[in-house]
């Protein structure tokens, strides 16, 4: 098992396309092959932008065998293989580490929310890392889950050698901030949402796992990279540019909206699975025009 895995970069948690219901495995090899070529450092499968709470056991292991196969030697795969039971996330996490992942993703288990304290998040947490055969990532994403992994959780739980980041999707930077107080050096932080990449990377996170870089994966690297140069004048400029779009995509429209502008965008977002609803014709149009008022879409 190797924890010195580098983190460092964007990574898109890629969709899962469907057509009538069904995964269209050659719609997600198209987008696996362009997304490879873009400057990202790794792939996040099963993730929430790829509908994994549709997804059955066998279509999670088809996807990320074919994620596996597809992907540039050098990208990092990291999966989504959070369950809402400590012994069926260990399961799953190494049956797809058997595969080939290289770390897993583990969301806050939700169902019995008002159960999950400080002190059952460590459990939980630290038992599933004692148990899997690749390192894991924390998810906190309270807009899914309603919880949200406290100050004192992270503190605990990053001192575990087999935790060696969180992805933290609040869009909070002042959360983001008290994170990196409480961390050492090695445990990595990635930001979950493009809205807040400027700010992350600047108080210090590693990357981003970014719904955005499913469309424009070039443009999230290209703000990573001016960070790095500390060219902070045109990251922010970017950066103001990217945040209707991000705000359209994912906050307003959901994962419908983010798969119509991957197709704008020359890749192929697919349908979403029901109970997610297709998008009205007004609803196409208004993500258009604000990929249009970006700059990015000239259609």
């Amino acid at each position: 098992m190797s924890n010195n895995i580098d983190l460092s970069g964007i990574f898109p948690p890629i969709v899962t396309p469907f057509q009538k219901e069904v995964i269209a495995y050659n719609y997600l090899i198209e987008n696996i092959e362009k997304l490879s070529n873009s400057g990202i450092r790794g792939l996040v499968v099963l993730g929430s932008n790829g509908e994994s709470v549709f997804l059955s056991e066998k279509e999670k292991i088809e996807i990320v065998k074919t994620v596996i196969r597809t992907a540039a030697k050098d990208m990092l795969i990291i999966v989504g293989s959070g369950c809402e039971s400590a012994r069926e996330t260990i399961y799953l996490s190494n049956k797809l580490a058997n595969l080939g992942a290289h770390a897993a993703l583990i969301v806050t288990p939700f169902y019995y929310g008002s159960k999950m304290n400080n002190e059952a998040l460590i459990n939980y947490y630290s038992t599933i890392a004692d148990h899997t055969d690749i390192p894991i990532l924390l998810y906190n994403v309270p807009k899914f889950t309603g919880i949200n992994l406290s100050l004192e959780v992270l503190s605990v739980l990053s001192q575990h050698p087999n935790i060696i980041g969180i992805k933290d999707s609040s869009g909070n930077i002042n959360q983001l901030g008290q994170y990196l107080n409480k961390v050492h050096d090695n445990f990595s932080i990635l930001v979950g949402t493009a809205g807040a990449l400027l700010g992350a990377l600047v108080l210090g996170c590693k990357g981003g796992v970014l719904a955005l870089a499913n469309l424009i994966p070039e443009k999230c690297v290209e703000i990573y990279r001016l960070v790095q140069q500390n060219k902070l004048k045109e990251a922010r400029e970017l950066q103001l540019r990217i945040i209707p779009v991000n705000h359209a995509t994912t906050t307003i429209y959901g994962i419908s909206g983010l798969k119509y502008a991957m197709d704008l965008m020359g890749y192929h977002g697919g349908e979403t699975r029901l109970p997610l609803l297709p998008l009205k014709k007004e609803e196409k149009e208004k993500i258009r025009n604000t990929l249009r008022e970006a700059d990015f879409y000239r259609n």
